[in-house]
């Protein structure tokens, strides 16, 4: 069981949930768009963010449902989550889009050079490119639709860099940025969202039995109490610092070479 700190009010959290949604207002609002779009995987934090987004777009927001490979159990918590908030929701499946680029690329490695079809793609590339796909598909819908995308990453994985480069962390708008994962537990018991989704391991579902906390080598309850201000071990620490320091790239715009001749652009 994960930790849940009550020492907010259920009233501190209606205001928090009245603001998050009037945010999502502006925004949608002055971008001139018609709606929100999400991906939903079944995890508590995109399930908070299908709760915020049904709020604020009852009739203009969807949940896009993206298997990829991935378990039953994903598909059916992803279907739930939907359900529960009462998101539309719309189902695309990306296995044969995923194989058919592995595929490619193993073909290409070949040509380029020999020996290399019995190279196996890495598993994070593998990873990485789930995320992607998912990434362009939802902007596929959003663009047809006129939507913004809406991210689910937390304060603990803005962070530490732990999302995709243009993946999961290609989106238009991030709400729960500010919010450590205790606080996104919160959230979703504030917004109806179901304990089995709420205690559930947290996983991004990049392959079969992936957990965050296993991958990253620290708990988010430790990536909390950090963020906090909180006293932690010497080793939590130096590895937290040591994700944020290597993940910088990932919160910045792509460098660009500085012309000696150019003006600044305004």
């Amino acid at each position: 069981m994960y930790p849940i700190d009550s020492r907010l009010s259920r009233k501190y959290w209606e205001k928090e949930i009245k603001g998050l949604t009037a945010w999502l207002l502006h925004r949608v609002k002055e971008a001139n768009a018609q709606g929100l779009i999400l991906g939903v995987s079944g995890g508590v934090d995109s399930a908070v963010v299908a709760g915020l987004v049904k709020i604020a777009f009852s009739d203009t927001s969807l949940g896009l449902i993206l298997p990829c490979d991935s378990s039953p159990e994903e598909v059916r918590d992803a279907h739930l989550v939907c359900d529960t908030v009462g998101i539309r929701k719309l189902v695309i499946d990306l296995a044969d889009p995923r194989l058919y680029l592995l595929e490619r690329v193993q073909k290409g490695l070949a040509e380029l050079s020999p020996g290399m079809e019995q190279v196996p793609v890495g598993r994070l590339t593998d990873a990485n490119l789930r995320a992607r796909l998912r990434m362009c598909t939802l902007y596929a819908v959003a663009n047809a639709l006129n939507y913004l995308v809406v991210g689910t990453d937390n304060a603990a994985e803005v962070y530490t860099g732990y999302f995709t480069k243009y993946g999961d962390g290609g989106v238009d708008l991030l709400p729960l940025a500010r919010y450590v994962k205790r606080e996104v537990r919160e959230l979703a018991q504030e917004l109806g969202i179901p304990a089995s989704i709420i205690q559930k391991a947290p996983s991004a579902g990049l392959w079969s039995g992936q957990t965050d906390e296993a991958e990253l080598g620290v708990t988010y309850e430790e990536i909390d109490a950090y963020l906090e201000g909180k006293s932690v071990r010497e080793k939590t620490r130096d590895r937290i610092e040591f994700l944020h320091r290597s993940s910088e790239h990932k919160r910045k715009v792509p460098p660009v070479y500085p012309r000696e001749d150019d003006k600044e652009l305004s």
